[in-house]
């Protein structure tokens, strides 16, 4: 640290999706700086996908389990929805770093890896001195997760062996369990829908951006959800929507996707007065699908009997959920659709589900 006071808690923020070996060294460097270190594990309240295959608990075992009972016993584990929000998701991993750690009278470090732009994050934490580490040889949590996803059934044990160098004995224990959990095909289907939906765009003279629309629909103090019949996000809720038609502004289109996918029916003038708010949502990372930027319409029924619904389309069902229950489904949600839940009902505060 230059000879400056030396820290009481070091940081480590990462996905961890899986836990490899330059992660075991960050988090040893962590372990290095300060006497205590804590481990923000990122995207913790996720479905599972191809990207975030793996839960936070899961997670923090693969990482409690490449430790010795000496830097186990020094790590702390804190588990950080993704809002979709960088100064949000700043202030709630500050306040609750401060709630751990005992408040202001700590001194906090905060050690990592400036990979890309989707590193710039780091620097946004005022008042922590940051400690800088070199990019380590080895392959990434994604070359990881696609050599996962690629590998034939039969043939896991060996794709395995030939990771025997990029993560630790445990994790590559830990992922050979967990892959014989039922989940598995359907993570495996979908990371190959995903990889031939990149392909058939990968010749176009310029990366694509996708417009899409989504209605979240309110009544009587339930949401209108759908259930994804397809890849990606098959079986998951999801908020009616769609990509935008050419000849169609977002409005309507936003209305015929709600008809088509929920066959509710109501009156165009109806469906008009209850537009309380429309809303963009364009995080680089929202959908897997690539970059995608949808237009979010409310619209708030009001108290009446709840219309009758049914899943259309490519939703496989589609149901009145009360509000009460969304919060404790968040992690059975397609891409960030709980988070515009979130933004029109507030759902959440700027605190953490434990």
């Amino acid at each position: 640290m230059n000879g400056a006071t030396r820290p009481d808690v070091a940081v480590l923020v990462g996905r961890f999706q899986p836990f490899h070996n330059a992660h075991l060294a960050l988090l040893r460097r962590a372990l290095a700086v300060a006497p205590q270190a804590i481990v923000v594990i990122g995207s913790a309240h996720q479905a599972r996908t191809p990207k975030n295959p793996f839960t936070w608990t899961e997670r923090a075992e693969m990482i409690r389990l490449a430790l010795t009972d000496d830097e186990r016993a020094r790590v702390r584990f804190l588990p950080v929805r993704d809002y979709y929000d960088q100064a949000r998701w700043l202030r709630v991993v500050s306040a609750e770093i401060d709630a751990l750690t005992g408040g202001h009278h700590v001194n906090v470090a905060l050690v990592g890896h400036l990979k890309d732009a989707t590193s710039e994050y780091l620097r946004g934490f005022a008042g922590w001195p940051f400690v800088p580490v070199e990019r380590l040889p080895g392959a990434g949590g994604t070359e990881l997760r696609d050599t996962l996803f690629a590998a034939e059934p039969d043939r896991l044990d060996a794709t395995l062996a030939a990771l025997v160098d990029q993560a630790p004995a445990s994790t590559l224990e830990f992922v050979r369990a967990w892959a014989g959990l039922p989940f598995i095909a359907t993570l495996r289907r979908e990371w190959q829908m995903l990889v031939a939906y990149h392909a058939a765009w990968r010749g176009t003279p310029y990366p694509p951006v996708f417009v899409t629309v989504d209605a979240v629909v309110h009544c009587a103090g339930h949401v209108l959800l759908i259930r994804r019949g397809a890849p990606p996000g098959e079986g998951l809720y999801a908020v009616p929507g769609g990509f935008i038609d050419l000849r169609e502004t977002a409005y309507q289109s936003a209305l015929r996707e709600l008809a088509e996918e929920t066959h509710l029916a109501l009156l165009g003038d109806t469906m008009q007065r209850c537009l309380q708010a429309t809303a963009v949502f364009d995080h680089p990372d929202r959908s897997l699908r690539g970059r995608t930027i949808t237009h979010a319409h409310f619209f708030d029924l009001g108290d009446r009997e709840l219309p009758e619904v049914r899943g259309g389309d490519d939703a496989r069902s589609a149901e009145w959920l009360p509000i009460d229950a969304v919060l404790a489904l968040e992690d059975r949600f397609h891409d960030d659709h709980f988070h515009m839940l979130d933004h029109f009902l507030q759902l959440t505060s700027e605190g953490l589900v434990r």
